[in-house]
């Protein structure tokens, strides 16, 4: 009887331990916040002044253009 129990609190204990049902989410949110991350570089990067001036040359002799 006593061994019974013991085995069934093992059996549960181990199948506790090795139940990986949760990694999705953590993958899931560590995911998630290198994509934000990689959002915020992005951003200041295309916000910078060098790039913004950039844009604006090339926008600006785009429409000066004769065709």
């Amino acid at each position: 009887m006593v061994a019974n129990i013991f085995h069934a609190i093992s059996a549960r204990i181990s199948l506790l331990v090795t139940d990986e049902s949760g990694m999705s989410t953590v993958e899931y949110a560590i995911g998630t916040v290198a994509a934000a991350a990689f959002g915020a570089i992005l951003y200041s990067v295309v916000t910078g002044d060098s790039v913004v001036s950039a844009l604006n040359h090339i926008i600006g002799r785009a429409l000066s253009t004769k065709a």
